[in-house]
């Protein structure tokens, strides 16, 4: 063999091994961008997946929301009707009081009161049904959450702060308040003199 071979040879090796690191450089260029790619699918896919999770949690809330609304609008509908027909029970009570003490008036005023009695409670009845309470709190503690304090008065037989005398009663509708009780309330006893000087 000549030199010239062996030269030809050394080339033809050197350009082979050139080749394979050349190609074995490239297979793991893409095998490091395969990879790389692969991480960032992933990286997107878990992103897209928490966006999922945050979206249906949301509408879980709205759904939530709704429904409590729903179940409130419900529930306290008739609330502006309770009141326009809360001066129809006062009116019907006063009836009842201002005929009190009338027996001897005569037949006519024991039938009207008996009449406007059992009105009162036929209407009475009827609001029971749609959960409105009267609230008639005589001998309870004052209690501003329902009751709104017309006057104090003096009353040493009552406990200090307890209401006296209802002005007009209070209504609440699925126990919320629709209308305070108006009441009077007892005054606290006057502190004894003290003698200073003593």
């Amino acid at each position: 063999m000549s030199a010239d071979e062996n030269r030809n040879e050394q080339v033809e090796e050197e350009l082979n091994t050139s080749a394979e690191n050349e190609s074995a450089e490239a297979a793991g260029e893409e095998q490091g961008a395969e990879l790389s790619e692969t991480e960032a699918l992933q990286a997107q896919a878990q992103e897209f997946q928490e966006q999922m999770l945050r979206a249906q949690a949301e509408m879980q809330n709205v759904r939530r929301r709704a429904e409590l609304d729903v179940e409130k609008a419900h529930k306290f509908a008739l609330e502006k009707f309770v009141k326009e027909l809360l001066p129809v029970a006062d009116s019907l009570e006063k009836a009842v009081e201002s005929t009190e003490g009338q027996e001897a008036a005569g037949e006519l005023v024991a039938s009207i009161r008996e009449g406007v009695e059992m009105t009162l409670n036929l209407f009475m009845n009827s609001l029971k049904k749609f959960n409105v309470a009267q609230l008639n709190p005589v001998g309870e503690p004052f209690d501003p959450q329902v009751h709104e304090a017309m006057s104090m008065v003096p009353a040493p037989d009552a406990e200090p702060n307890s209401v006296v005398a209802v002005v007009q009663k209070g209504y609440t509708l699925n126990d919320r308040l629709v209308r305070p009780a108006m009441v009077m309330v007892a005054q606290a006893g006057e502190a004894p003199n003290i003698d200073e000087q003593a």
